[in-house]
């Protein structure tokens, strides 16, 4: 298995034991996970962008400039899922998980489901 980074919405203050952000756009920071052959690897912290620079494709951006793989969260608007498919980040809803370490342990066992439009929050700008 190749290296992936894995981006997580978190709580303050970031990291395995934070608690999930409810929705990508509106979150305090992203955790990042190496995770490479099943384990997980590095764990970095980095802060959320203004939603309102640019967007919900900010945040798109922002994370595939960093080299994001995959991106768990618990909402999420079309536009934004859209965009994220575009720049070949893969989306996958963080489920029932209460902590990142939680639900980067269930993506690695493949137990997450991939985001479709069926999960997006509707036309909300990504809101």
């Amino acid at each position: 298995m190749n290296k992936i980074l894995i981006a997580v919405p978190s709580e303050n203050p970031g990291g395995l034991e934070a608690g999930l952000g409810a929705h990508f756009g509106h979150c305090d920071l992203y955790t990042l996970v190496s995770v490479e052959g099943g384990t997980i690897g590095d764990v970095s912290v980095i802060p959320n962008m203004p939603h309102q620079q640019g967007g919900c494709m900010a945040p798109v951006q922002y994370l595939a400039s960093k080299g994001v793989h995959r991106l768990i969260a618990g909402g999420m608007g079309l536009r934004p899922l859209m965009g994220f498919n575009q720049v070949g980040i893969e989306v996958y809803h963080g489920g029932n998980a209460r902590t990142v370490g939680e639900a980067v342990q269930a993506a690695i066992e493949g137990r997450l489901p991939q985001f479709s439009q069926e999960h997006t929050c509707g036309g909300g700008g990504g809101r």
